[in-house]
């Protein structure tokens, strides 16, 4: 059977062709037009060398701190602004190379990795080595039970100085057991500070509810400060702020430790 083939589709084929052959004869036309109004590549490559250094850095907390309330983008407009172009420019920079030129585009990132890798290994070469250790600051029992035993001190309650900044870890195995009649059991030591008019500053660890199954659990948290000296750790493993002195607590405290981590060259 024949295929009959009307005109007006041979006049589609015939305007599809031109779509795909006419732009790859001007291509190399256009390219030359387009390359003198991108940003020249030697420049790029180091403007995405400052950019991927940027990214780093604002991982930082203190870094990304500064620009919180600023544009997400602005600190890389910065970058290319500082280079002496604009974000109009670089995008249509990329853009030339991402549609025309990928496998060019593919290359300059390839240098730009080459620069990151040598300034990986001056930094590595020029900072010595740090090694950081972990020390227990821990003054008191390691270990105590709620309610105390009959005519032992009241070692629900924690008070001790401490006399460094930056950050603590209190790790602990705690059981709060079924019968525990607290409504919501859950973390209440703070480091607190009291300057010399005596108003009190306090810092809370992070809350944390605990399981009431009978079982233990083991507990991790961190707390960061920048609190004026003289320091001190107070509170309860459970908080009895709160709590009614009606209520029964009945729960044990096992392994505790408060590190902190000390830089050593």
């Amino acid at each position: 059977m024949k295929t009959c083939i009307k005109p007006s589709m041979l006049i589609c084929i015939f305007l599809l062709a031109l779509t795909v052959f006419i732009p790859s004869s001007c291509t190399s036309r256009r390219d030359k037009a387009e390359h003198k109004n991108i940003i020249p590549e030697k420049d790029l490559i180091i403007i995405l060398t400052d950019i991927h250094l940027a990214d780093g850095l604002l991982r930082l907390p203190r870094i990304n701190y500064i620009y919180s309330s600023s544009d997400s983008i602005s600190p890389y407009i910065e970058i290319i602004e500082g280079h002496g172009y604009t974000k109009e420019l670089m995008d249509k920079t990329v853009r030339y190379y991402f549609i025309r030129r990928p496998k060019k585009l593919i290359r300059i990132y390839d240098k730009v990795l080459g620069n990151l890798s040598e300034i990986e290994a001056k930094v590595e070469k020029e900072i010595p080595e740090v090694i950081t250790k972990v020390e227990n600051i821990w003054p008191e029992k390691s270990s105590f039970c709620f309610p105390f035993p009959s005519g032992s001190p009241d070692t629900a309650w924690i008070d001790f100085p401490v006399s460094f900044f930056g950050t603590y870890n209190l790790q602990f195995t705690l059981t709060v057991y079924p019968d525990d009649e607290s409504v919501r059991p859950v973390c209440g030591i703070f480091l607190s500070s009291i300057d010399s008019t005596g108003t009190e500053k306090r810092i809370y660890f992070p809350t944390t509810v605990y399981l009431k199954d009978g079982r233990p659990h083991r507990y991790n948290i961190f707390i960061n400060h920048t609190l004026k000296a003289p320091l001190r750790i107070k509170g309860w493993f459970i908080d009895n702020e709160c709590a009614s002195p009606f209520l029964k607590a009945h729960f044990s405290v096992d392994d505790i430790t408060l590190s902190r981590r000390i830089i050593q060259r």
